[in-house]
């Protein structure tokens, strides 16, 4: 039994297997196991690889053929000649250039050094990546970078710089993506045009091989570049910050140029064995200067520039903005932007002019603008800084009549201290610089005024809720009558100007009219303004608004809006926008030249001497302007214009507080105005080429009466020549004058009563204005109690007062007595002639005094009458050896005489002669006012000029043009 079961148990064991099979079996286990290893690895690789690019977006080939194409190019400026101002604000300098514009010198540099496989692989180099590898772990002397140019493209395009395991990986998969769509000579220009090179010779961070063959060694031209340079290029990129020879502002840095020469002696071994240059090139390229080959140092144009770059930017923005506008709102019914918007708006129009390679052509006159600067950049033609005030800061802009473009201008002293331009963004208040424009050109254009035409320079009453009323006075505390428009306007003259715009125009068409000339800072409160023509505005106006509202004048009436932007050119060279010349012609050719003809007196004859002292061209350009300043001089104006161009200056301070002071700063405008002129004249003569101002048909010149400017008749016996505009040459006769009878109470003529004695009566041609002076001495007692401060009521007497048609009965009613005797009674000797002098009488209705002499002993005798205000002092002319005895009377309206006691003459003492308004003539004779010179006062308007009897046509100097005849209205 046992060995039954022993013999089944050996049946039942299976045979012993080969060790060739037990070797198979093994072998196919590690593989299943091995495949499942890979499987495994492949998955947590793919895993790994999906948690690192799961928020990355697949891009499409569109999308990558965007962002690729995609350069963000420098802009530049240009000067009117097409002369580079400099590349629009930006750090950076990017030139776009073509695959075919590339040499292949630079070409075969750049992939020595970076990607010597680049045309083999596709996107990644998998024995570089290797290799660079083995160089970190070895840490070897000479490493290389594993990433290709196509990696280092879709890093610089789609991700961003930090050094990174993960962006690693979205590096490769992006550059397996790139290959896929695009070509390897788009992937090279591509990379060309977009990785840093460091800093060019002026500062900029030179982006792109153009950028960089121009900003470190200064040439355009790609093909001029040899072999060292080349490789010195394309040696930069690995560390551009590292290697760049220039810092930020341009400075020479020898140790990272040294570091550089290093790097590109590299480059070259790199070429040699490439067998991309030959032994005797690299040679030759070794011995090369490259330092001496630098580009020399250049400053960014924002440091030659500063102030003109900024407007350009500015302008050329606000273009862009336009014509994005335009574009989105082409179809569109879409409510318009918020401020909010349009200034989010406005700096995305900014951006995309700085980055999108656009060139703006300003109208930018090279010569003149820095003549200009010139000027407004030599500290000795300004008052010293003052701690209290600051600097003296000055603006101008000159303009070219014809179109409107603007050919220079001083935009500040200090950039580094002020980046506001003065010119084209400050508001202050105009001066008497807003008369013409406000004032005279729409009185003279709607034929209400005529050079010629008789104003009334007296007082006018105003509202004020500060003071109850408010009483404007002229910059010389005077009040001259009745006066010309030229000679109002020569002498500027307040009032003459308050009362055209205010009465005659009318503040809403004075300033629709001003409007029409470029102003656009009225502001609703200006229309309640009744100042608002010499300067009372809620803000003010701009240098540059200011200037071009004149250049209109000089323009024959036509005004063009000014501007700067002549035209702006996209990168591919489309022209954008190009500016329209579009003149509208707002007042008439007559006009503009009656205006002219008024502003050259200004000069001649008025308030702008320091021109007409100052001015050196006067022979061969024609010039002619408006003063203007504030009150306390805290701006001070000059605006002028030849045929060709208008020039407007401004000087101040920043804070309008802070006041010009003395007569050097109260003229600087004028100062300055004909130191830019005369230098500008000198450099750009051919700017100047009209040599005179154009008279247009319909000007002629007549003589008018001077009380009314209407035409003379049988009682005129003073007369005024000028020019008119003949439709509005006066076809009325003079009905501003009459013959009268009256009596002068203190400075005004009033009816006599009937008792008034004849000796004290004046008949005379008196004027009969548009307000008597007795209403206006109502109208002034009326208004002094509402006043805080008031002068006294003489102050306020036009000097012709004493000439006014009487229209009101003497105030004064006798009080049935005889008045009292005049006291003090004395007499003196001045230069060996008598001189009495008494005090007045008492008694409230004396008419006047008479004078009495006796001789010898003879019987008394009247000498002289004076009317009762005017003046206690007789000069009766009697010599020293006569022997006189003197007494005064006070005489009442009613004919009662009270006398003083007698005086009789004494030996004669010296004694100091009398101011001649105290010592008036006797017998009731008004003195004349002494023509004598012109004051020299910025806003002085000077004396009246008197004309003798018939007139005079004399012509008064000038331009060459035809001018009228006296400049001033005579005193009645």
């Amino acid at each position: 039994m046992v060995e039954e079961n022993k013999k089944k148990t050996a049946k039942q064991r299976p045979p012993r297997r080969s060790w060739l099979r037990r070797f198979g079996s093994v072998v196919k286990w590690m593989f299943i196991l091995g495949i499942l290893g890979i499987l495994f690895a492949g998955g947590a690789v793919a895993g790994y690889v999906t948690s690192i690019v799961k928020d990355d977006p697949v891009r499409t080939e569109e999308l990558i053929q965007q962002e690729v194409s995609q350069n963000a190019i420098t802009g530049f400026a240009y000067f009117s000649d097409g002369q580079p101002i400099g590349q629009l604000r930006t750090e950076e300098d990017r030139r776009l250039i073509e695959f075919n514009d590339i040499p292949q010198l630079v070409i075969d540099a750049v992939l020595a050094i970076e990607d010597n496989n680049f045309y083999n692989h596709k996107g990644v180099d998998f024995n570089g990546t290797l290799r660079a590898v083995k160089q970190r772990l070895l840490n070897e002397s000479v490493q290389t970078g594993g990433s290709t140019l196509t990696q280092q493209l879709a890093r610089r395009v789609f991700l961003n710089l930090d050094r990174t395991e993960d962006r690693k990986v979205k590096e490769i998969l992006l550059s397996l993506r790139l290959e896929r769509f695009l070509s390897k000579q788009e992937i090279l220009t591509a990379y060309l045009n977009k990785v840093p090179f460091g800093n060019g010779s002026n500062g900029y961070n030179v982006f792109g091989i153009k950028a960089a063959a121009k900003g470190i060694f200064g040439l355009d031209d790609l093909e001029k570049l040899n072999v060292a340079q080349a490789a010195y290029l394309a040696g930069l990129p690995q560390l551009p910050s590292k290697y760049s020879a220039f810092s930020g502002v341009g400075e020479f840095n020898e140790t990272a140029f040294g570091r550089a020469m290093e790097r590109q002696r590299l480059v070259l071994r790199r070429m040699l064995e490439e067998n991309k240059i030959t032994t005797s090139q690299y040679d030759e390229a070794l011995l090369f200067d490259v330092k001496g080959s630098l580009a020399p140092h250049t400053k960014k144009a924002y440091a030659t520039f500063p102030y003109l770059m900024m407007e350009t930017e500015r302008k050329a923005a606000e273009i862009m903005l336009t014509l994005n506008e335009d574009n989105a709102s082409a179809g569109s019914d879409s409510a318009a932007a918020t401020p909010t918007d349009n200034t989010q708006l406005l700096e995305e129009a900014r951006q995309q002019l700085m980055t999108g390679g656009y060139r703006v052509y300003t109208t930018i006159d090279k010569k003149v603008y820095s003549a200009m600067h010139s000027i407004s950049e030599d500290s000795d033609n300004f008052t010293k800084d003052s701690k209290a005030r600051g600097k003296e800061q000055t603006a101008g802009i000159m303009i070219n009549n014809k179109t409107g473009a603007i050919l220079g201008m001083i935009e500040g002293r200090d950039f580094n201290i002020e980046q506001m331009n003065y010119a084209t963004q400050m508001i202050r208040q105009p001066g008497s610089t807003m008369k013409p424009i406000a004032a005279y050109l729409p009185a003279l254009d709607a034929g209400l005024i005529q050079p010629a035409g008789i104003l009334d320079d007296a007082p006018i009453i105003m509202k004020d809720g500060g003071k109850g009323f408010h009483i404007p006075k002229n910059a010389n505390n005077r009040y001259q009558g009745l006066v010309t428009a030229r000679y109002a306007l020569n002498k500027s003259l307040n009032l003459p100007a308050l009362k055209l715009f205010n009465d005659k125009v009318g503040i809403e068409k004075a300033w629709a009219f001003s409007k029409k000339l470029g102003i656009t800072t009225i502001q609703d409160d200006d229309y309640n303004a009744q100042t608002g023509v010499i300067g009372g505005l809620r803000y003010g106006v701009s240098v540059e608004e200011l200037t071009n509202a004149y250049s209109s004048i000089g323009n024959q009436g036509a005004f063009n809006d000014a501007y700067m932007i002549e035209k702006i050119v996209d990168a591919q060279g489309k022209i954008i926008y190009q500016h329209k010349v579009n003149p509208e012609q707002v007042f008439s050719e007559q006009t503009a030249y009656l205006m002219t003809d008024m502003l050259r007196t200004v000069i001649t004859d008025g308030t702008a001497s320091t021109v007409k002292t100052k001015y050196e061209h006067f022979k061969k350009v024609p010039i002619v302007g408006k003063t203007g300043s504030t009150q306390n001089y805290g701006d001070v104006w000059f605006m002028g214009y030849t045929p060709d161009v208008t020039l407007g200056m401004w000087v101040g301070y920043k804070e309008q507080i802070n006041t010009l002071q003395g007569d050097t700063q109260k003229r600087q405008a004028q100062t300055l105005w004909t130191k830019v002129m005369n230098t500008v004249i000198d450099k750009r003569p051919e700017l100047f080429v009209t040599k005179e101002f154009p008279k247009p048909e319909g000007i002629v010149k007549a003589t008018v009466s001077a009380y009314s400017g209407k035409k003379p008749s049988e009682l005129t016996d003073k007369f005024t020549t000028d020019l008119f505009n003949t439709k509005f040459v006066p076809t009325e006769s003079d009905d501003g004058i009459s013959k009268a009878k009256y009596i002068t109470y203190n400075g005004v003529n009033y009816l006599p009563l009937e008792g008034t004695p004849e000796d004290f009566l004046k008949e005379k041609i008196v004027v009969k204005r548009e307000k008597p002076i007795q209403n206006l001495v109502k109208e002034l007692l009326a208004a002094f109690p509402a006043m805080k401060e008031h002068e006294s009521l003489s102050y306020y007497m036009p000097e012709d007062a004493k000439t006014d048609f009487p229209t009101e009965v003497d105030p004064r009613v006798d009080d049935g007595s005889a008045p009292s005797a005049p006291g003090e009674v004395m007499v003196s000797y001045s230069t060996g002639k008598a001189v009495v002098t008494f005090t007045s009488s008492g008694s409230s209705d004396v008419v006047g005094y008479r004078l009495y002499r006796s001789l010898n002993g003879g019987s008394f005798q009247k000498q002289a009458v004076l009317s009762a205000g005017e003046s206690t002092v007789f000069k009766p002319g009697t010599p020293a050896s006569a022997n006189a005895t003197f007494y005064v009377a006070a005489v009442d309206v009613a004919g009662h005489e009270a006398a003083s006691g007698s005086v009789a003459g004494t030996q004669p003492t010296p004694e100091p002669t009398l101011p001649p308004e105290e010592v008036p003539g006797s017998g009731g004779t008004e003195p004349t006012p002494d023509p004598g010179i012109i004051p020299e006062s910025s806003e002085d308007p000077g004396i009246i000029i008197v004309q003798p009897p018939g007139g005079n046509e004399a012509t008064p100097s000038g331009s060459s043009n035809e001018s009228g005849g006296n400049t001033g209205a005579t005193t009645p």
